[in-house]
């Protein structure tokens, strides 16, 4: 509420003679046990008020009640100055925001920011970390953007390296020609069938290589499928044309799950790097960084940076026989991709074991004077966990991402169908809504908690019709379209009342959080504060269903107000749940 710290400021000037600014006001909004919707901090101003915190929460309070006509009244509690917004300041509001086309979403401020998510590897198909990182990668591309920005989606795959070596020789021994036409299996699912397979045939001829007195560190060097893998990489990096058609053709394969499934998820990208293209980017920068004095190289000519200065360690960037370290290709991958867009920020989600991996790259990138660095950000997130044995794992170790969806589905159509609330919907119509709330449960549940959190994810709990759950927020939004199908009114846009009663003002002030709710969501890259705000907006607007009659009100007018008021929270909870990548049904 800019114009009560403006009037703060001048309050603090007319009283005390004291010039601030902006920055120097803390507003929090008043706690529930007191009355008041905005709460003004004025401990600060003791020190040059020379009064009391009471005394000088008082002393302003008047000042603002009596220069302030959107200032009904004020109380003091312990210090704390809780004011109390006019009736009609909430009427104006309302009437504004209900006006506001895309109400809640910025208009585009000139800045462009990357958002890299996903980032699978091509050996095996995506799994419940996965879907974590595609849902958070998603949501906070989908917020940046209705905050004003132009957003990229990219995805770096890594194609290339020993493990795609491995899905590749376990096919080429023991597949037989099998194809996913052939086997009837998602191409992603067949290529990590056979990493699996490799790993089962290594772990032999470990045993075997035991057998024969080799400790294991030797044995798993010796074993034949090892050496073959490494031998199959360096032919795939000299350029082997049977390696390349093998890993072209599996990697079209895996390419084609993927899509499935991201489809299936509903997310997308606007842009694809593949590492068997910048695999050998970053040894220019090394260059740079040597001719800097960034990095120094050792006898064996080998390359490094001394970061213990930054409270790290000396990190290699360049092996002695020349090749890349993951870090050099990522410094070069930074680049490229900077180059590519020449965006003001980007963003990297990926899980919390990289977060030294992450500070060690945009440190260097720092300190090799990129001006781009700074607006680096990783988006680290902790993992998810499943109660022991609540879900299918098609290897036995990890959930199956395709698994996880084709359960959450099935498990809202059993909820559904035991609550008894499609008995009159098409075959159709039930097979799209059970996965819209499949689908929402999953969403939500996942990106309600903090990213940094870890966290447990109950399919069950997550579909619970009455909790804080994705379904509950589409049933309000379902419930919302059905009173006013019910009202067959079409003409209750732009009605605004004289006065209002204590509900509908917390559901306009509730409504009036909104376009805040998104800057905070995007300036955080957190989701969890858009979901939580949604969870918030459905109980009370429930709230204010259950005791205020809409249809059933005989005053037209109001009644019209009610419903207009019900259609601008319909249209929040869509445009909110939109940006955590969530469909609401139109009915239930």
């Amino acid at each position: 509420m800019e114009f009560i710290i403006q009037k703060t400021l001048e309050a603090v000037q007319t009283l005390y003679n004291q010039t601030l600014t902006s920055s120097d006001i803390t507003l929090q909004e008043t706690r529930k046990e007191f009355e008041g919707d905005v709460t003004v901090v004025v401990f600060p101003f003791t020190r040059f008020s020379k009064k009391s915190p009471d005394v000088t929460a008082q002393e302003i309070g008047e000042f603002l009640k009596q220069n302030v006509t959107e200032i009904a009244d004020f109380n003091v509690i312990k210090g704390f100055l809780n004011i109390v917004i006019d009736d009609s300041y909430w009427i104006n509001r309302y009437k504004t925001n209900a006006s506001t086309s895309n109400f809640g979403f910025a208009p585009s401020n000139g800045k462009k920011v990357m958002v890299e998510y996903s980032s699978p590897n091509t050996n095996k198909p995506l799994h419940l970390g996965h879907v974590r990182n595609n849902l958070l990668g998603y949501s906070v591309a989908q917020i940046i953007g209705a905050a004003g920005y132009e957003v990229i989606k990219t995805n770096l795959v890594n194609d290339r390296g020993i493990h795609i070596c491995k899905s590749m020789l376990a096919w080429q021994k023991f597949g037989n020609g099998e194809t996913p036409e052939s086997s009837g299996l998602k191409g992603d699912h067949l290529v990590g069938k056979y990493y699996v397979i490799f790993d089962k045939e290594y772990k032999k001829q470990i045993d075997e290589l035991k057998a024969q007195g080799l400790a294991e560190d030797e044995a798993k060097k010796q074993a034949p499928l090892i050496i073959e893998s490494q031998q199959m990489l360096q032919k795939w990096e000299e350029g082997d044309t049977a390696v390349i058609e093998l890993w072209k053709m599996m990697n079209s394969w895996v390419y084609a799950g993927f899509n499935v499934t991201y489809n299936n998820l509903g997310v997308n990208f606007d842009k694809y790097y593949y590492e068997s293209n910048t695999y050998l980017l970053g040894k220019d920068i090394i260059e740079e960084g040597l001719a800097k004095g960034v990095f120094f190289r050792k006898p064996d000519s080998s390359v490094w940076i001394d970061l213990t200065a930054d409270g790290l360690d000396e990190k290699l960037v360049l092996r002695s026989d020349g090749t890349s370290v993951y870090i050099t290709q990522d410094l070069g991958t930074a680049e490229l991709k900077h180059d590519d867009f020449q965006m003001d920020k980007s963003v990297y989600v990926v899980g919390n074991e990289q977060d030294y991996h992450f500070k060690v790259l945009f440190l260097i990138l720092d300190k090799l004077g990129k001006s781009w660095a700074k607006g680096l950000y990783h988006l680290s997130y902790g993992m998810v966990d499943l109660p022991s044995g609540k879900m299918k794992s098609r290897e036995g170790t990890v959930v199956d991402a395709d698994d996880l969806l084709d359960e959450m589905i099935d498990t809202a159509r059993q909820h559904t169908e035991d609550l008894g609330k499609v008995d009159d919907f098409t075959e159709e119509e039930k097979i799209e809504l059970f996965r819209k709330i499949g689908l929402g449960a999953l969403k939500y549940h996942l990106l309600k908690v903090d990213p940094k959190k870890r966290l447990m994810f109950d399919p069950n709990e997550s579909i619970d019709f009455q909790g804080h759950t994705g379904p509950f927020i589409q049933y309000t939004y379902a419930r919302i379209k059905s009173v006013i199908r019910k009202s067959e009114q079409a003409d209750f846009a732009g009605i605004v009342p004289e006065t209002i009663n204590k509900d509908e003002r917390e559901l306009i002030q509730q409504l009036d959080k909104f376009p805040t709710i998104i800057a905070d969501a995007a300036e955080n890259y957190n989701p969890a504060s858009v979901a939580n705000y949604l969870y918030e907006l459905a109980k009370g607007y429930n709230k204010f269903y259950h005791d205020n009659p809409i249809l059933k009100n005989e005053d037209e007018e109001l009644k019209k107000f009610r419903l207009a008021l019900s259609s601008l929270t319909a249209d929040v909870l869509n445009r909110g749940t939109s940006l955590l990548g969530i469909e609401v049904p139109e009915r239930m």
